[in-house]
């Protein structure tokens, strides 16, 4: 039986705690994102569309890693301050955070493990690797990097979960 993701927390960059649970009701995107990246301006994809669909019920969840190739440099607010000033973004951002491995978010190890999410068993490739969770914090998809957050079926996909 698939868990939802709604018994995990995580930090945002300010080091407030954040409950998933909060997000009850909502269509979630969690993605891992670097700024220091060849897909870092997808950035400014990803916000646009959180403003299509925040009125809806749609939230992102960014988390910074540095696990690929150390292209997450920067620490706290500089990473919030660098995704606002250059891309936008208006979304949440959480704290820096492993994604993958040991020692990887239990977010992350949620989101790759099949046999708790009942649908993905992929942790992430590389930045930017997109998990959707429906109203009920269940996994319904992913999409791997190269997949632009503004992808016909990744606003299809979230279109339908609204």
């Amino acid at each position: 039986m698939a868990e939802s993701i709604y018994g995990l927390k995580a930090k945002d960059l300010r080091g407030e705690n954040v409950q998933l649970k909060d997000y009850k009701g909502k269509v979630l995107m969690i993605v891992n994102i670097a700024s220091k990246c060849g897909l870092t301006p997808q950035l400014e994809a990803l916000e646009k569309i959180y403003k299509k669909y925040k009125s809806k019920g749609f939230e992102i969840l960014a988390f910074p890693s540095n696990q690929f190739a150390d292209q997450e440099p920067l620490k706290g607010e500089a990473i919030q301050e660098f995704c606002a000033l250059n891309y936008g973004a208006s979304f949440r951002i959480m704290a820096k955070t492993e994604v993958r491995g040991e020692k990887a978010h239990p977010v992350f190890k949620f989101l790759a493990d099949k046999s708790k999410n009942g649908k993905v068993n992929l942790a992430p490739v590389w930045n930017f690797q997109k998990y959707l969770v429906d109203k009920e914090g269940m996994v319904v998809d992913y999409y791997l990097p190269i997949t632009k957050p503004d992808a016909s079926k990744v606003t299809k996909a979230i279109e339908k979960l609204l």
